[in-house]
């Protein structure tokens, strides 16, 4: 199972975890694993097109975690529109994803 844990400081996202695998299907099969990686990643590169000192991320396989450097009200959207389409996920995909 994905689990994603979002922390919040005065109304801005301040840090994000992402753990875990899907296990929808087989490796290099599994849509919901793919989705979840393709929104996230998408999410921390706009973020840093915005601005390159906006996020300092650790990555590694199955395990993500961003901490938001700057409370900025159009990196805060980027990422409020991540948990959005992260939560739509785990609503048709509850086995697979988790907000914790």
């Amino acid at each position: 199972m994905i689990k994603i844990k979002v922390d919040y400081e005065d109304g801005f996202i301040n840090n994000f975890k992402i753990t875990g695998h899907a296990n929808f299907a087989s490796y290099g099969k599994d849509i919901v694993c793919a989705s979840v990686s393709s929104i996230v990643i998408t999410s921390v590169n706009l973020a840093i097109t915005f601005d390159s000192d906006s996020v300092d991320y650790n990555e590694k396989e199955g395990f993500i975690n961003v901490k938001v450097m700057k409370k900025d009200e159009t990196i805060n959207k980027v990422f409020q529109n991540m948990v959005s389409m992260l939560k739509e996920l785990e609503e048709q995909y509850s086995k697979n994803i988790k907000f914790i």
